[in-house]
Order: C-alpha cells, then sequence, then structure tokens
C-alpha cells in the first residue's frame, strides 16, 4: 500500500468517526425521547415486559438516526426514566415527558416518537387502554393529534 492509500484510508477513517460523533449530538434528544416515550408507555400497565425493551432496542438498532448510539447508553438513559417510576409514578411521569417535550418544536420527529411508543405498547401482543391514553397524552403534550394515529 502507497503511503497515498495510507493517508487516503486514515481519512476515510477520520471522517466516519466525526460523521457518527456529529450524529450522536444531533439525534441525542430524539434518542433520549424515544426512550423515554417507550418507558412511559411500558410502565402504563404495571409492569415493563422485557418484550417492551427487547422491541424498543430493536428500532433504535435498526434506525439510521439512532444506530449511532451504543447499546449501554440506551440502556442508561432507560434505566433512568424507569428507576424514576420506581421512586415514584408522577415524578417519573413528569420527568419522562420533559424529555419527550424536547419534539415539540420537530414536528415528524415527535410524530415518529409516537409510532415507536405505539409499537412498543403493543410488543407485548396487547395495546391496552391504560397504554393508549398514556399514548394520548403524549401526543396532546406534543401538539400532534391523537387522531391521526387512530387514538
Amino acid at each position: 500500500m502507497s503511503f497515498f492509500d495510507s493517508l487516503k484510508e486514515k481519512v476515510g477513517e477520520a471522517r466516519a468517526k466525526l460523521a457518527t460523533e456529529v450524529g450522536k449530538f444531533k439525534n441525542r434528544e430524539f434518542m433520549e425521547a424515544c426512550v423515554a416515550g417507550c418507558g412511559l408507555v411500558a410502565a402504563a400497565d404495571g409492569s415493563i415486559d422485557s418484550s417492551e425493551k427487547q422491541k424498543m432496542m430493536k428500532f433504535i438498532q435498526q434506525s439510521d438516526e439512532l444506530k449511532v448510539f451504543e447499546t449501554k447508553d440506551v440502556i442508561a438513559v432507560f434505566n433512568k426514566v424507569t428507576e424514576n417510576f420506581e421512586f415514584d409514578n408522577e415524578i417519573g411521569k413528569a420527568e419522562a415527558l420533559k424529555m419527550i417535550g424536547k419534539l415539540r418544536s420537530k414536528p415528524d420527529a415527535a410524530r415518529l416518537m409516537v409510532r415507536v411508543c405505539m409499537a412498543i405498547g403493543s410488543a407485548d401482543g396487547t395495546f391496552d387502554d391504560k397504554e393508549k391514553q398514556v399514548v394520548r397524552e403524549i401526543c396532546r403534550d406534543l401538539g400532534v393529534p391523537a387522531d391521526d394515529f387512530g387514538l
């Protein structure tokens, strides 16, 4: 390999690393909002099912915007959200809605996050009334019409 080929390869690696870091910075709010929404919906029926966690992780790993995040970082945010619910349900809800609320000025991201929350709600086989109510609250908080999602 010539010097120039080696240099070109190193520049390509540096560019890819920079793109990943920029992606993490740019999409952190979206990741946190998705994880908070998933935690809020998962906790709606009183327990967080492993199928709900798995579905959330699968979405994040497949999403072009979110796959730049390491699994451990996503799990850390999810654990933070769910620990708030364990401490106090209302505090957990308020903290999750605060994270979700960061998407108010980003309607496309907000709508995608609502769809993800609906998928998480049905991950355990049923999308029950409590989970639907939580998604309606998320929609109301974001200024997104719940009717657009059949709620």
